[in-house]
């Protein structure tokens, strides 16, 4: 029974997350736990601890420091919350500055769940892409594989 609330409870938070619009799914995901001026805390120190992810390379080179932060957000929302294959757009494509993060499934190493996933980042309709594997931290942050 206590597994199935837990479930359920998890189930909600993420239901929760999904319908707060623009606001960022890391934002979303820590407000009802933290506050606002919490949930800007946590969601940095998540941000920080993917170390730039994929866009932090030479793919983000051209994009704004808002920019680069909406790609990391994207980045961990494919890998936490988006299943297969599925992809997650973030920036102004009718601007010409827009991204798209596709993970793989995840599988397991150890006592951590990984994926593999890949970044594509549009600036004047030129693609650049990377690839890349994150895994996840107990503490719900992911961690790149260098």
């Amino acid at each position: 029974m206590k597994i199935y609330l837990a479930f359920l409870a998890g189930m909600l938070t993420v239901t929760g997350c999904a319908s707060q619009g623009s606001k960022s799914v890391i934002g979303a995901a820590t407000e009802g736990v933290t506050g606002n001026a919490g949930s800007e805390k946590v969601a940095t120190a998540i941000i920080t601890e993917m170390r730039g992810g994929l866009v932090g390379g030479s793919v983000g080179a051209e994009l704004s420091r808002s920019e680069r932060r909406s790609a990391l957000e994207a980045e961990y929302r494919a890998l936490e919350y988006t299943p297969n294959a599925q992809t997650v757009v973030w920036g102004d494509k009718a601007g010409g500055r827009y991204g798209e993060v596709v993970a793989a499934s995840p599988y397991r190493v150890g006592s951590q769940d990984c994926r593999q996933y890949a970044h594509t980042v549009y600036t004047g309709g030129q693609p650049k892409r990377a690839r890349g594997t994150a895994c996840r931290n107990a503490d719900g942050s992911w961690t790149p594989l260098t």
